[in-house]
């Protein structure tokens, strides 16, 4: 089957992102006491943050009556707060190399493009937003974590599209992502492909335990292996 719909992952994957996600993340967890390695955070980023934010806590509280919705909401805010206010303002927020190209390519193929992500909508608005992904006309679809009833790893977001989109069946579908619960969303979701790329958190060695159909170096690889008879 042809592919009609591929999606994308935001932070390493079509946006450059010098750790600044995680960073934001260690700042709101620092905020409420908790001092958190940047390398710890990392491979959660591609989560729903509320989720990462409770296995976080989980790693730093001993006490798990203390892991309260109350603190994890609180905390959330904080990260929500930051990120936004980021990607409004802060100078370099940009495409990775060959993102834009990529997109236009592949809806030159009549190949819908949607992005996803482990943020919140109100986050994904503020990136896509200061990109002017749909005022260019780039991007079918966009959906937050908070949009569905759980994020990654499960496969509801790539659903949410593939319902926008008409699409009954993964083979029809494409998932791009640069850490291991983005390739084991596209897995979930049935996808025909589901492509690590290297631009973000997981090295080419962290991405092939989690056995995506391929690992690329280069985004714009995408239009080979989506034509692909």
């Amino acid at each position: 089957m042809a592919i009609k719909l591929v999606v994308f992952d935001i932070a390493g994957t079509t946006v450059k992102d010098d750790h600044d996600v995680s960073k934001a993340f260690q700042a709101a967890l620092k905020k409420f006491g908790y001092e958190v390695p940047v390398e710890l955070i990392d491979p959660l980023m591609g989560y729903e943050k509320n989720q990462a934010i409770r296995q976080m806590l989980r790693l730093h509280e001993r006490r798990e009556e203390k892991i309260t919705a109350e603190l994890v909401g609180k905390i959330h805010k904080e990260f929500v707060q930051q990120m936004i206010l980021h990607y409004r303002q802060a100078p370099g927020i940009e495409p990775l190399p060959n993102v834009e190209e990529t997109f236009a390519a592949l809806r030159a193929k009549n190949i819908q493009i949607g992005i996803n992500t482990g943020f919140s909508r109100d986050i994904a608005d503020a990136i896509v937003n200061r990109l002017q992904w749909q005022e260019k006309g780039l991007i079918d679809y966009l959906v937050g974590s908070d949009e569905v009833e759980l994020g990654r790893p499960h496969p509801y977001m790539i659903q949410k599209m593939m319902d926008a989109a008409g699409i009954k069946t993964g083979k029809e579908v494409a998932k791009i992502g640069d850490t291991e619960v983005d390739v084991r969303e596209g897995q979930n979701a049935g996808c025909k492909y589901v492509i690590g790329i290297t631009t973000g958190t997981f090295t080419r060695a962290e991405l092939e335990a989690y056995h995506p159909t391929h690992i690329i170096d280069d985004i714009a690889q995408i239009v080979d292996i989506v034509s692909a008879k």
